[in-house]
């Protein structure tokens, strides 16, 4: 005769969860939990007993022979004992029995689960197991339950810890707002005072030159009429450095010039960034946009990154000219940012390409067709503008970092200039922002904007 299995029952475990404070990340095996496991070749009456003495235990969990065979909740049991006949079939069945009458569907999940996801889990559930606890699955394969009360109340919190964050951030972005709406204000206002005395210099300088022309023309004039002049004369003459003067001041008025010209784009392309958008959108000349982002941003290249433009004709945009400077911005730090890291990586590193390419950016404007998801509606036409680099290119890690900090969920969490820029082009232009990376390509940025 075989040895006949005799299955013990242990006093049930309550677990405590985790010691640090609950926050957005936190996970189900954090929370308070119950370990309670027997064998349904058991009684209900011996389960009974340990309900009676432990009455917070939300259920027990059932092995078979030491596998893991389902729950049965307190409420469950309760609910077959007031049935009829259920009283003597609870004294005289065991668990296995009594499981084939009341087994429901469970909810199990592993100890990783974050607790606004398991939240999300008991919600889709059917209204007469919302109270039902949830089974814990742990690292090493063991099972608990976790009464759904402790979830809720856990789950509420951090909502309320997550309004908050978001009330606080909110109210930083606002002060953040309100400090560069008063910031561009006074960027405008000394762009202005600086544009003056510009120019006053750029509009007297053709008079300038045409003054020293004159002059010059005359004492050539005079030296022809008078051959012999004085030892006086030619002491000066020889003092001022007369004929380097000569040959020199066009060179020095053209100079004047172009740094007079320099420095008005470089203010008017300030004037333009600080730009206060209004309610309504306007209409930009988006090459003048992208050309005012490149000239501010010229002390960062140092000659070592090359800009490439391809422009294509395009009408005036309809757009928030603040806002999408500030994109142009952000986009285009990320890809100079990329370059310089990785040829100080390279110099560091004393390595040397095969074929040596210098770091370029290329900024491609075009006018596309996309189908539309409604077959019904007419071809959709697109302003592009795509921006790439042959820089060392992203991760996969980093790309789906960059996805979800696009989602509406990482907004509040954390956000950064790439998903600050996504939220502009998506929500205030009804545009989209797309980009790839490759390892050891690059990686290109494109916005879309509608053309109508």
């Amino acid at each position: 005769m075989p040895q006949e299995f005799k299955p013990l029952i242990s006093p049930p475990v309550f677990s405590h969860g985790g010691d640090r404070d609950l926050g957005i990340e936190s996970v189900i095996q954090e929370l308070p939990t119950y370990k309670f496991q027997v064998e349904i070749s058991l009684s209900g009456v011996e389960v009974a007993h340990f309900f009676d003495k432990y009455p917070l235990l939300p259920g027990v969990i059932l092995l078979e022979q030491g596998q893991f065979m389902g729950m049965i909740s307190r409420r469950r049991l309760l609910e077959f004992f007031i049935r009829p006949h259920g009283q003597e079939i609870f004294n005289q069945e065991t668990l296995a029995v009594l499981y084939s009458y009341a087994r429901t569907a469970i909810l199990q999940l592993p100890g990783t689960t974050p607790i606004l996801t398991a939240m999300q889990h008991t919600l889709r559930r059917s209204p007469e197991l919302l109270a039902e606890p949830v089974v814990v699955e742990t690292a090493d394969h063991s099972y608990k339950l976790l009464d759904i009360h402790d979830l809720n109340i856990a789950a509420w919190q951090i909502q309320g810890i997550k309004t908050q964050v978001r009330y606080e951030r909110s109210q930083a972005q606002m002060i953040q707002n309100d400090k560069m709406a008063r910031l561009g204000r006074l960027v405008d206002g000394v762009a202005h005072e600086i544009l003056d005395p510009v120019g006053f210099i750029w509009g007297n300088l053709t008079y300038i030159s045409k003054y020293s022309q004159d002059l010059l023309k005359l004492i050539a004039e005079y030296e022809k009429e008078l051959p012999q002049i004085s030892s006086e004369i030619h002491q000066i003459k020889e003092e001022i450095e007369f004929d380097f003067l000569e040959k020199d001041l066009s060179k020095v008025i053209i100079s004047i010039r172009t740094g007079s010209e320099r420095l008005k784009k470089l203010v008017s392309g300030l004037q333009n960034f600080c730009h206060i958008d209004e309610i309504h959108p306007k209409p930009t000349d988006l090459h003048a946009c992208i050309d005012s982002i490149i000239l501010l941003m010229k002390s960062r290249l140092k000659g070592e990154i090359e800009i490439i433009k391809n422009y294509c004709k395009l009408p005036p945009i309809n757009c928030f000219m603040g806002q999408l400077n500030q994109v142009l911005m952000n986009i285009l730090s990320q890809a100079i940012d990329a370059l310089i890291n990785e040829s100080v990586r390279q110099k560091f590193h004393q390595e040397r390409r095969n074929t040596a390419t210098k770091p370029q950016i290329h900024i491609t404007t075009k006018i596309i067709s996309l189908e539309p998801t409604n077959t019904d509606a007419p071809d959709s036409r697109w302003v592009s503008v795509c921006i790439s680099d042959n820089g060392p290119g992203m991760s996969e890690e980093l790309q789906q970092d960059i996805l979800e900090s696009f989602s509406l969920e990482k907004w509040a969490d954390k956000e950064t200039s790439l998903s600050m820029s996504y939220r502009i082009i998506a929500a205030r232009h009804g545009g989209k922002l797309n980009f790839r990376s490759q390892l050891g390509i690059g990686t290109e940025f494109e916005i879309l904007l509608p053309l109508v």
